[in-house]
């Protein structure tokens, strides 16, 4: 699958218009998109630079190794029918601190449907038992 079509199906299943998009690029990443760069990107007449690549992989919560793999299909997948692995951005974004980090990873499976709250509480608690043990 082409970055163009890839980016089309992760802005569609976010329900999100060009024009939301923009705004979020230009409001709240201080970014210059245009609808028409958008446009473009989606229907491969030009390629976003790294700085923009990067920005989706922020808005939406992706991995910008997996935005990058033109031939993963798994995460498109679930997008294009309408789900991701976590149900809230949030929790998203909390899994990916999780993930960064290889003495929290074995906590990821368990963390698909909790509310961020959850998440971060689950994460203090480990946070103070290694300190408790002295293996922080």
């Amino acid at each position: 699958m082409k970055i163009g079509s890839k980016l089309l199906n992760i802005r569609q299943s976010n329900k999100l218009t060009m024009d939301e998009l923009v705004e979020i690029f230009n409001k709240e990443h201080k970014l210059s998109v245009t609808r028409g760069m958008i446009s473009r990107w989606e229907n491969d007449k030009s390629t976003p630079s790294m700085t923009y690549l990067r920005t989706y992989a922020k808005v939406f919560h992706l991995n910008l190794n997996n935005l990058l793999c033109i031939d993963c299909n798994d995460d498109i997948n679930d997008l294009k029918n309408g789900k991701g692995y976590y149900n809230n951005p949030e929790t998203a974004k909390l899994a990916q601190e999780l993930y960064d980090n290889p003495d929290r990873r074995v906590l990821l499976d368990a963390t698909r449907d909790l509310r961020p709250e959850d998440v971060k509480a689950l994460t203090l608690i480990i946070n103070q038992m290694k300190k408790k043990d002295g293996s922080n």
